[in-house]
């Protein structure tokens, strides 16, 4: 993607035995005029769209003026959207409060493959990303996991009550929330994370591109590998988290590792691997709800944080193993825990910090060395290398302010606004970067193109 594009976004076993569902139903949010016979409707705002197509390297919606409609349920979607809407037109986010900006230098950035500036184009992080938390925060712990579902993140949030994902009452709450977390295809290229459902000249709304962990498989979207774990320095790293049922997609926590682990005790005590790891900082971002992971106890009062690094278990729904082709007989590790189980399992629960980073490392590379997908085995890398290999370790955590690498890769940089006219795709494996995409004119209620001198009364689109 080009440069201008991040001016546009918001500036600013022990083992792991849950997996952090991102397999979730696609929302739906509709416009119908007969919504207000439906008592789970509300009423929103829709736009006015114009026909042709989407560049995905600038995608916007044109300004248009809106007037009410009202929501209704889509009947194919048994989890459909109740939530509101947005303001009209296109918007240029903004500077937003709590967000740590660019590095000051005036030079354009260096931008890595994916479009994205370079780690160290950001500049050196603050200081509070690697401060003493330890006199004042609550504790919690850390699992892991990866099993390449489209995060929980990725959808559209599904009705009032729900207050895990960006807030769709405006573009203005939509961007301060960070909008949607990105998906990408089999592929690893970043597409929609919704687009048009099944629209008709009488109806219009928007549905989640389907997830791989559902029927869709290798037609369906993906995590982007991108979210894999990366070091800053010895001391400090980046990463994502699925967070518990009440956590609040796109926050920011620093996490300081302290030595122990969560199922310590007298006769189970740390061992080198958790050692290794104290006073490490880690700054993550939510961009996952596991409605398993768990919250607090009296020892561990923050809760549990499932964190998201290649090779850490696919768990229940697993779209890795769709992604990333080995065969029936591969050994991908015990599916909660991953490879440091697999490890654990064949060396004993006292080997050394380098016999369990070997044994790792070699089943990374046996996995991801051939994928195709560079970030997997650096972030699986990582977790033995950078992570030290701890199996659950404990942490003092505060919320923080999000570094713009964190922000930047999880934007989506397609739905930069709560609506779109991109049309619906059921396959999106044969999509690559830079293809075009289709888009439908779409019109709100009474505003509909004359057909032989009838206007229709509907909200609705051209039929594709």
């Amino acid at each position: 993607m080009k440069r201008r594009l991040f001016k546009l976004m918001v500036a600013a076993g022990a083992v792991a035995m849950v997996c952090a569902c991102g397999d979730d139903a696609a929302s739906n949010n509709a416009t119908n005029p007969n919504a207000g016979n439906d008592p789970g409707s509300s009423a929103i705002d829709n736009p006015v769209y114009s026909s042709g197509v989407v560049d995905p390297g600038n995608v916007t919606d044109p300004t248009n003026p809106m007037s009410s409609a009202g929501v209704a349920q889509n009947p194919n979607d048994p989890l459909s959207s109740g939530a509101e809407p947005f303001s009209s037109g296109s918007l240029v986010p903004g500077s937003s409060a709590g967000v740590v900006p660019e590095s000051s230098s005036s030079k354009e950035p260096e931008l890595d493959a994916s479009g994205f500036p370079t780690l160290e184009s950001y500049g050196p992080p603050p200081a509070e990303y690697t401060k003493d938390i330890s006199a004042t925060a609550k504790r919690g712990w850390n699992t892991r996991y990866w099993d390449a579902c489209k995060p929980h993140c990725s959808w559209l949030r599904e009705n009032a009550n729900d207050v895990t994902r960006a807030d769709t009452s405006s573009d203005e709450a939509y961007l301060a929330d960070y909008g949607t977390a990105r998906n990408c295809n089999i592929h690893d290229v970043e597409v929609p994370t919704f687009t048009l459902g099944d629209v008709s000249k009488s109806w219009f709304g928007y549905n989640g591109t389907r997830s791989a962990c559902g029927d869709e498989k290798e037609k369906g979207v993906f995590t982007c590998t991108d979210m894999a774990p990366i070091a800053v320095n010895d001391t400090l790293s980046y990463a994502y988290v699925a967070g518990t049922a009440d956590s609040k997609c796109g926050k920011c926590y620093h996490l300081q590792y302290d030595g122990h682990f969560a199922n310590e005790m007298e006769n189970n005590p740390p061992r080198e691997t958790h050692k290794a790891l104290k006073g490490k900082h880690m700054i993550v971002m939510a961009s996952n709800i596991g409605m398993d992971v768990a919250g607090g106890n009296p020892n561990l009062p923050a809760g549990q944080f499932d964190l998201m690094v290649p090779g850490g278990g696919v768990g229940a729904f697993d779209a890795l193993t769709t992604q990333v082709h080995k065969g029936a007989g591969f050994n991908w590790g015990a599916g909660f825990g991953g490879f440091l189980t697999e490890c654990q399992n064949q060396l004993g629960y006292d080997a050394t910090l380098v016999a369990y980073q070997t044994c790792i490392k070699d089943m990374c590379d046996a996995a991801f060395g051939d994928a195709g997908l560079p970030n997997l085995l650096r972030g699986c890398h990582w977790f033995a290398d950078w992570y030290k290999a701890a199996d659950n370790p404990t942490y003092y955590i505060e919320e923080v302010d999000c570094p713009q690498y964190l922000i930047d890769h999880y934007m989506s940089r397609f739905n930069t606004t709560t609506t779109t006219n991109i049309k619906k795709v059921t396959d999106w494996s044969t999509y690559k970067e830079g293809d075009v995409l289709d888009t439908l004119h779409c019109w709100k209620a009474g505003e509909a193109p004359p057909e032989d001198g009838w206007v229709n009364p509907s909200a609705g689109c051209d039929n594709p």
